[in-house]
């Protein structure tokens, strides 16, 4: 050991300090230990094989952890069992990340398990702050020499550290934000829970733009696109304010709505103008699920369905429509919840009871299997790669044949849909226009805006509204439970979405009330008027 390491034992535990004398330090090392090494045995002769013992647990360690606090990298690396891996990394806390006054503290080890205490101070910039942590170290025996080494993963610098992953600090970093909703209120994560992934993509996004200057961080850093995180804060930054088009009041209902189901997730749209009112999740994960989720969207695909059986004047909204208990497509059988059938109904009834059959009976005179699809791109949007301000997942109705086609005529199958996408398409049946959905307005960055080919035809939704009326109000409607409390201009569409190896089938709901449009996903609830419709009513309610 150099002469610029000082090692203290007290109580157990053992100091190794940059810049002081180690003789006495190691003399009282030897008393505890008389004198071995971690590569000697009792008897003297080089040790390379058997269990690693407690001697060279504690040599091994004091040996580290005296070499990294000096700064003599090379030969703290050569003390583990991947010394390539660990020298830049080592070198890397003292130089990228700027660590200086280097104090190493050993605990009492647990078997080959060493705990220790990192504590520095972090100079950049005329900052100085301390910083301390913890981290262990574990002792194994060397594959090839045989030798007691520190089993080397870059946690042993710092817990938080992931493979791939070094320290270094960053002035690079976006700027943080004052969010605010459109009426000027400020909106936290705190405050708004599910904000939380949202307003950091907001950060990392229009930082700049809104006029913040960013702070000096110690961060995680890997290569590529994977973003930096945060371990010592040395400079607070500046945040500049961003409105959104978000409102206060209507993403507190969201909030609120969803606490009430595990695993649930709403996103309210106003339809005008395709401005995101409120986006809110409740998952374990904090994953945002409302925007990034992938599932299949069960009935709530019947108002795309609709419209295209409608614009193709194969139903009317007040003409006959059948709607037996089973209906076949190449070989797949498709029946109704509980079996039900109607006689004599019109297709207003059908679409109101969420009749399965009254579709898949309809699928062969279309005369195109994959004209699902091209509905969902060319008038609702799906598809259209949406620049909202945060990333988002903007559907997907892929081109199938046979009884899988039919299955996406009722919302199964290969359809993957969020809340985000079924709300916008909510909102697009309630103009009979496509907005894409925004979050921040685009005059803060110019971005592209998606645009569907075209609009809906003016009679296919005036009809497709009256349909969703009539669930939303209709004795038999499956939405007139849940709707029964909001107030305006309504409709709505219910679905339940079955998914392999699971219970019960997701629960979804769909619904407008004047200018705004809501939906919302309960994982495995059931009958989406039962879970999701209640949620996406109570946000409804707060416009």
């Amino acid at each position: 050991m150099r002469s610029g390491v000082k090692v203290a034992v007290v109580g157990g535990v053992f100091a190794v300090v940059a810049g002081g004398v180690g003789y006495g330090a190691v003399n009282l090392w030897n008393g505890m230990t008389g004198g071995k090494t971690a590569a000697t045995s009792s008897d003297g002769s080089p040790r390379t094989s058997g269990p690693i013992t407690a001697e060279e647990t504690a040599t091994t360690a004091k040996d580290f952890l005296a070499a990294w606090a000096e700064g003599d990298t090379t030969k703290a690396s050569q003390l583990t069992n991947k010394p390539v891996e660990a020298e830049p990394a080592l070198a890397a806390h003292r130089t990228a990340a700027h660590v200086g006054g280097l104090k190493l503290t050993a605990g009492t080890p647990t078997g080959t398990t060493v705990p220790f205490t990192v504590s520095a101070v972090v100079t950049y910039d005329g900052q100085r702050v301390p910083w301390t942590y913890t981290s262990r170290l574990t002792v194994v025996r060397g594959l090839t020499t045989g030798q007691p080494r520190v089993a080397w993963q870059p946690a042993v610098v710092h817990p938080q550290l992931k493979d791939g992953e070094t320290l270094k600090v960053s002035t690079s970093g976006a700027p943080p934000i004052k969010a605010l909703d459109r009426d000027g209120e400020e909106l936290t994560a705190k405050k708004y829970p599910s904000l939380a992934p949202v307003l950091d993509e907001l950060r990392k996004r229009y930082g700049a733009e809104a006029g913040g200057t960013a702070g000096v961080e110690l961060v995680a850093s890997a290569e590529g696109d994977a973003p930096d995180r945060t371990l010592l804060t040395l400079r607070k930054g500046k945040p500049g304010e961003l409105t959104t088009t978000l409102d206060a009041g209507v993403q507190a209902a969201a909030e609120q709505a969803v606490k009430r189901y595990a695993e649930s997730s709403v996103v309210a749209i106003k339809p005008s103008t395709g401005e995101i009112r409120a986006v809110a999740n409740n998952r374990k994960d904090g994953w945002n699920a409302a925007f990034l989720g992938k599932q299949a969207p069960g009935s709530t695909m019947k108002i795309v369905t609709a419209a295209l059986l409608l614009e193709k004047g194969l139903v009317g909204a007040e003409k006959a429509a059948e709607c037996p208990q089973t209906a076949t497509y190449y070989g797949r059988t498709f029946k109704n919840l509980d079996d039900f059938s109607i006689d004599g109904g019109t297709f207003t009834r059908s679409f109101a009871r969420s009749c399965n059959t009254a579709f898949i009976k309809l699928i062969d005179d279309a005369k195109d299997d994959a004209a699902l699809g091209q509905e969902a791109r060319d008038v609702f949007g799906i598809g259209l790669n949406w620049q909202m301000g945060v990333p988002s997942w903007d559907g997907s109705v892929p081109a199938e044949t046979g009884g899988e086609a039919a299955a996406q005529y009722i919302g199964q199958g290969t359809i993957q849909m969020n809340a985000l996408n079924i709300a916008s398409i909510t909102a697009t049946a309630k103009t009979g226009t496509f907005k894409q959905p925004v979050i921040v307005p685009r005059s803060l960055d110019d971005r592209e805006i998606a645009v569907a080919p075209r609009g809906l035809d003016g009679s296919a939704a005036r009809q497709l509204r009256d349909m969703m009326r009539a669930t939303a109000t209709a004795p038999y409607g499956t939405a007139t439970g849940a709707m029964a409390g909001v107030g305006g201009d309504k409709g709505a569409k219910t679905g339940s979405a079955e998914v392999d190896n699971q219970g019960q089938s997701n629960s979804w709901f769909a619904a407008f009330a004047d200018d705004l449009a809501a939906a919302a996903v309960v994982q495995a609830a059931g009958h989406g008027g039962d879970a999701a419709g209640p949620l996406v009513a109570s946000v409804l309610k707060a416009r």
